[in-house]
This record gives structure tokens, C-alpha cells and sequence, in this order.
């Protein structure tokens, strides 16, 4: 059995004092608290089991985003649904988080990669309709989940999407959340998800964050004059930077990329208006935003496996440091 807690109750004060009152403070918090059975043994396990080439099926599903494509964001209670389901999964309940994920079109399989033999679980549309555009979730299914990848416009930024799976498959411990959608779909901005809070992209990453799991967030942007860098490297919405984000800028110039590190200069393409890296804040959680160059991106590149490297470099630490 669980127990579900409605708030959280901080005792504090001097030892002595702790002595005293701990067990009045033990029963605050039960009675905050109401009972959750945990989830049997069986429940753990997403029913739907599929042997895929994990890299072949999230890159099939990006090559049809089209910028001329429909795009409706999830309504409110949908959202809310999802947000339930996430939360379900990361606890461990797969089979609660496909009941309450069968009414948006979404389900859960567990996939075993043919290359690596890994097993991770996928949140994905069980068939045609608006939720096929509305992303996708991957967690490492064999090991406590302690970061995630996030890319908001696959294809639009072009090979985002495969330095994200590169970074699940190379690394444990991680998630990867993936928009559905072309950037530009639907007109008006509604596709762009690191600019709106009524995506599933945005509610799945904020269960996350809720959670204390950091995100490291992949942008790609096009050579200019006014750009001299092959990464940007920011935190958002926070204008200081941790150890970790300025040891990710480290290993960067290590490698021979040029850096330009927003806790340090004005850069173009900072992110601060970026909303998960906003609600990152609220959370405390951590959050990083990278911009790479298409150099520092494209497949086979020297500067792509620096850049690839240093940011393994980066989840690998909060790997071990979860």
C-alpha cells in the first residue's frame, strides 16, 4: 500500500525540540495522507509488447512532419488525463497509465531495442486521429528514471531528433520526451510546444520536473553573421548556471566548439522565454538549453560527436548523481 499525501509537512527547529514533537509532526503528515494500494506485481508491466529497432521507430514517425500539416493541442481535461497517466507510469503503474491513457487515443508498449536489447515505454497514439500529433514519451525501462531529453522540433531543427535518441540509447536512466508535430503545423504558433504550456510535450515534461528529474532541451539553428558560435548553452529562465552546465560548456570547448555561455554574455537564442525552462523554475528542477549549429548536429560530423559527447557527459552525471 501507498500513501498518497496532499501537502508536504517540513518539521524544523532545534534536536531537542525534534525529540518532542516528531511524533505529533508523524501524525500531521498521516492524516494528510490517504491510502493508495500499490500496484500488484502484474500492473507494472505494460500489456502491449513489441521487438523494434527503437532508432528506426522513433525516426519513422518524425519523417512525416510535414509544416503544412493539421495541428490541435490537447484540450484541458486531456491534458489533465495525460498528466495522470505520466504520473501513473513513472510510479510503476503501466496498467493505470494505459486505462487512463485509452480515452485520448494513447497507449503504452513495452519495447525491447533488437539492436542493444534494452527495454524501454513508450506513450505513443494507438491508432489515427489528433493524438498522433501530439508526441511521444520514451523511459528507460530498466532503471529509476534521472533525466530526460527533450526536443521540440524535430524536423525543424533538423537531426535534434536523432542526437535525443542517441543520448536514450548511449545512456541509462533517461527518458526522451518528442514533440509530434512539425513546429509550423497548424499556423499561429500552435505547434511550437517550447513556447505554449497547452501541449503534451509541456505536460509531460513538467510530470517530470515535478519529480526533480533535470532536462537537457536540443535546438538547432542556421549559420549567420550575427551568430559566431557552433553551441549556445543556457538555463533558461535562471541566469546562473550549476557545476554541471558549466562543466557541459567545458567539455564543449574542450572539443573545439565555440561556446558561448549565456550565464557569462548576451547570446543569441538564450531561451529565456522558453516555457519548460520557466516551469523548470517553479519546479526547481534542472534544465538546460542547448542550440547547436547544423555542423554541430548533422550525422557523422567531428563536431556532432563532441558536441554528442559532452552532453553525454552532462545526463551521465545526473545519472550517477540521482
Amino acid at each position: 500500500m501507498r500513501l498518497m499525501c496532499d501537502r508536504r509537512i517540513t518539521v524544523t527547529g532545534r534536536s531537542r525540540f525534534l525529540r518532542i514533537f516528531v511524533p505529533v509532526g508523524l501524525l500531521l503528515v498521516l492524516a494528510g495522507c490517504r491510502a493508495e494500494p500499490s500496484p500488484a506485481p502484474e500492473d507494472t508491466v505494460p500489456r502491449a509488447r513489441e521487438l523494434v529497432d527503437l532508432r528506426s521507430r522513433i525516426l519513422g514517425y518524425t519523417a512525416k512532419f510535414r509544416a503544412d500539416a493539421p495541428y490541435r493541442p490537447p484540450g484541458k481535461k486531456q491534458r489533465e488525463r495525460l498528466a495522470e497517466a505520466v504520473g501513473s507510469l513513472l510510479s510503476g503503474d503501466a496498467q493505470g497509465a494505459e486505462r487512463r491513457l485509452a480515452p485520448l487515443g494513447l497507449g503504452v508498449t513495452r519495447l525491447t531495442d533488437t539492436d542493444s536489447g534494452r527495454r524501454y515505454d513508450e506513450i505513443a497514439a494507438t491508432g489515427p486521429g489528433k493524438s498522433t500529433r501530439w508526441g511521444r514519451l520514451y523511459l528507460n525501462a530498466d532503471s529509476t528514471i534521472r533525466w530526460n531529453a527533450q526536443v521540440p522540433h524535430p524536423v525543424a531543427d533538423r537531426d535534434t531528433e536523432d542526437l535525443g535518441i542517441r543520448l536514450l540509447e548511449q545512456n541509462p536512466g533517461g527518458a526522451l520526451v518528442i514533440a509530434g508535430s512539425h513546429r509550423r503545423a497548424g499556423g499561429n504558433g500552435e505547434a511550437d510546444v517550447a513556447h505554449r504550456e497547452d501541449s503534451a510535450f509541456h505536460t509531460i515534461v513538467v510530470e517530470l520536473q515535478k519529480r526533480g528529474v533535470p532536462g537537457v532541451q536540443l535546438h538547432g539553428f542556421a549559420d549567420s553573421s550575427d551568430r559566431p558560435y557552433d553551441a549556445v548553452v543556457s538555463t533558461g529562465a535562471v541566469e546562473a548556471a550549476s557545476a554541471e552546465v558549466v562543466a557541459l560548456a567545458d567539455r564543449m570547448d574542450d572539443g573545439g566548439l565555440r561556446v558561448c555561455r549565456a550565464w557569462e554574455a548576451r547570446c543569441p537564442l538564450e531561451g529565456r522565454s522558453n516555457v519548460q525552462g520557466r516551469s523548470a523554475e517553479r519546479e526547481h528542477a534542472g534544465f538546460v538549453h542547448v542550440e547547436l549549429a547544423r555542423h554541430a548536429r548533422e550525422d557523422g560530423g567531428r563536431d556532432t560527436e563532441e558536441a554528442a559527447e559532452a552532453l553525454g557527459g552532462l545526463v551521465a552525471g545526473w545519472n550517477a548523481g540521482g
